[in-house]
């Protein structure tokens, strides 16, 4: 393959919709970069200076939120539908979840390099989130959420999730405050990479 992947987007040789090809997209994961559609439609690849992690081994859980789950009625499920969550993110005024992307994670759902935790309440989803996977990095994309809490509680089942199983990475791209309050912070390039090295050298699974 014969592609260069500049300071935040991709350029090259490689037609951008063989990129989409899933083998590709994990290969550009795993390499630093992640898909993103503009207000037109049109999808690039992007590599931000800055990256947002959050620190498996510093996640917080506000007390708020833990005293929330102690007594909701969610139930929670872990790639049961993988499509249905990524239509529910898509659906907003603004979106960067193109129709080709969605097409593209369809590839990736059957690769089993996409994955979901899922938000149940009265057997309706009610929030849910989803990423890509490879080895031990999970690189978080999306989350929803259409009863309150619902998102936040998918963030940590996710995080419970990934330390069973052996991951080493959760990126989640850009900082918010909805993700600081978990302890996420901002890396500089070089040390994402030096992350991503280490979370590669594990063979794990999420499923």
């Amino acid at each position: 393959m014969d592609f260069v992947i500049t300071g935040k987007m991709t350029s090259g040789k490689i037609n951008k919709k063989d990129l989409l090809k899933p083998e590709n997209m994990v290969r550009m994961y795993a390499n630093g970069a992640f898909p993103m559609a503009d207000e037109y439609g049109v999808l690039d690849w992007y590599m931000p200076e800055i990256r947002t992690v959050i620190p498996l081994e510093n996640f917080n859980v506000p007390r708020s939120l833990k005293k929330f789950m102690k007594a909701c009625d969610f139930e929670y499920r872990y790639s049961l539908d993988p499509f249905e969550v990524i239509k529910k993110c898509s659906k907003r005024e603004e979106t960067w979840i193109s129709d080709e992307l969605i097409d593209a994670y369809k590839g990736l759902i059957n690769r089993g390099n996409l994955h979901s935790v899922e938000v149940y309440q009265n057997k309706k989803l009610v929030g849910g989130l989803y990423g890509v996977t490879y080895r031990g990095a999970f690189y978080g994309e999306s989350m929803f959420s259409v009863v309150s809490q619902a998102s936040k509680t998918a963030l940590v089942k996710l995080v419970e999730r990934l330390i069973e199983k052996g991951f080493e990475l959760l990126d989640v791209q850009f900082v918010t405050d909805h993700l600081m309050m978990f302890g996420a912070i901002e890396i500089g390039f070089d040390e994402f990479m030096k992350m991503q090295i280490k979370a590669q050298s594990k063979e794990v699974y999420f499923i």
